[in-house]
């Protein structure tokens, strides 16, 4: 195989993958560190579910070991296996491609092989009807945290944030105190936040009067480098952390509120969005979403 440093004259797919995840995606490609992991997740499960196809150790594996049938035996066992969603499959698609891609410009005798892969095609998904919550319905699922508790008002701030500037999980969750222009009420700047989405694009979201005393409260003392939500042992939250968080209040919301009880109000892992401005804050859920519409700012 003609390739530079370590993988020359190498059929193994480890040093190739190994390259691609430590090197290309990062330093030549940039990719933002979302992407990045989702990567390198879909690359673990191709490589357990040919190891246990082939019969092979994970690094006996070779690079033709990877065929275009394996491929597609590896969609279908995402989908019927591990019921995940058409969309969670295109993106694992996505990153088998994109390996795929990675070793053909780089080793000539492999583009056959690298456009056999690449002719898997991504499948088309559906699109469920769009819900939307009242706003009585999103007051229930504000009103659900104990605000007499310091994690309880950490959760509403949470909620109320998230309400506010339609941040995704993730960016929540990365979100410091440094990203955070905290005015005054009767001051004339407008309190904002910056979000770093996708792509590392940056974004910037007014915030409500409601929502700048929360999060100064919450705040208050810290460190600009600090994250802004934390954990219980005071350790950055996660997004799977967010999610919880969510899920967990939409069913005490639930609870007091029937008319909930045939919406899903859950927040994806990886994907909370939406638009204050737009007076609309859109959740994808499951590949669902759920549209909360409001009238008024929260003040």
């Amino acid at each position: 195989m003609c390739a530079e440093g370590p993988m020359k004259n190498n059929r193994a797919l480890a040093p190739w993958i190994k390259h691609f995840l430590l090197q290309y995606l990062p330093a030549e490609r940039n990719f933002a560190r979302n992407t990045q992991h989702s990567y390198r997740d879909a690359l673990r499960l191709l490589v357990i579910f040919a190891s246990t196809a082939l019969r092979k150790k994970p690094d006996e594996l070779l690079v033709e070991d990877l065929s275009a049938d394996l491929v597609r035996r590896f969609m279908r066992h995402i989908e019927e296996k591990r019921k995940c969603s058409v969309s969670t499959r295109n993106q694992r698609l996505a990153a088998v491609r994109t390996l795929a891609a990675f070793i053909g410009e780089r080793s000539p005798e492999d583009l056959l092989w690298c456009a056999q892969i690449r002719s898997v095609p991504f499948k088309r998904s559906g699109h469920r009807p769009v819900g939307y919550l009242e706003r009585s319905e999103i007051d229930a699922l504000l009103a659900a945290p104990d605000r007499n508790r310091r994690l309880g008002c950490r959760d509403h701030t949470l909620l109320l944030f998230m309400y506010n500037s339609g941040a995704r999980a993730d960016e929540v969750a990365q979100l410091t105190v440094s990203d955070l222009r905290l005015h005054a009420p009767q001051g004339k700047s407008q309190s904002f936040v910056q979000l770093r989405g996708k792509g590392n694009k940056i974004r910037f979201c007014p915030l409500w009067a409601s929502t700048t005393a929360a999060l100064k409260e919450l705040v208050s003392g810290r460190a600009d480098n600090e994250r802004v939500f934390l954990g219980r042992s005071a350790q950055p939250m996660t997004r799977f952390g967010v999610h919880d968080i969510v899920t967990r209040y939409a069913r005490i919301a639930r609870d007091r509120r029937g008319g909930l009880r045939q919406k899903r109000v859950v927040s994806h892992t990886r994907r909370i969005e939406g638009a204050s401005l737009c007076n609309r804050l859109v959740s994808t859920i499951a590949g669902a979403e759920v549209h909360f519409r409001v009238d008024t700012p929260l003040e």
